[in-house]
């Protein structure tokens, strides 16, 4: 059988070059907003704790109950695990994620060995905003919303950022894998991975979130 040339060989609709600049626009923008999202967060967290360094006392519009309190949390030693608040950490986090989102949504490539380390770089994040979740959770027993916010961000943004990676082969990963990230599949993996979060919290706090 003549094999048809490279041209005339079937190309799935969401791999055609039309669908991939679509693809990757569509992702990079959903890792602007999450970003700008985590950015201001992460601003708003980094001035709270200036105001509590001044006055431990002070309490915030974030304090809705018993279970829910940015100060609360602020004042624990998991909130400067390396001895400043992690909110600084939070604002280079999102703002060398914010440059890629923006220039790969502008159109510019970079070098594989960047979008490598930005993806490990991404991954410490997600590490770390799950450890002070779990922190949170099951140690402090108090939730900071603007936390939770930074937890749900982070994990948006690591979802765009390895999504890319995978799509565009700077991740190894199997056909079948980089086709499932490409239709759009893998978010339902990181959908229930939200759900569960949000789920742990209601089934454990219920109306004490309210107050």
């Amino acid at each position: 059988m003549t094999k048809l040339p490279e041209s005339a060989q079937y190309v799935p609709s969401y791999d055609t070059e039309s669908a991939r600049r679509s693809w990757r626009s569509r992702t990079s923008l959903e890792m602007i907003v999450s970003g700008v999202i985590g950015l201001v967060t992460s601003f708003v967290l980094s001035i709270e704790a200036w105001q509590l360094a001044a006055d431990s006392s002070a309490r915030f519009g974030c304090d809705i109950s018993s279970v829910l309190s940015c100060s609360a949390v602020a004042q624990t030693w998991q909130a400067r695990i390396l001895g400043f608040p992690n909110a600084f950490l939070g604002i280079f986090f999102e703002t060398v994620v914010l440059a890629i989102s923006v220039a790969v949504f502008a159109g510019v490539t970079f070098p594989r060995w960047y979008l490598l380390s930005a993806n490990l770089l991404y991954t410490v994040a997600l590490f770390f905003a799950f450890w002070l979740f779990g922190q949170s959770y099951f140690v402090i027993q108090v939730l900071c919303p603007w936390c939770l916010v930074i937890t749900l961000t982070t994990t948006l943004v690591f979802a765009g950022l390895t999504r890319i990676n995978i799509r565009e082969r700077i991740l190894v990963a199997p056909e079948w894998m980089r086709r499932a990230v490409a239709q759009g599949l893998d978010w339902a993996l990181w959908g229930l991975i939200i759900f569960a979060v949000l789920a742990m919290v209601v089934a454990k706090y219920g109306l004490k979130l309210l107050g």
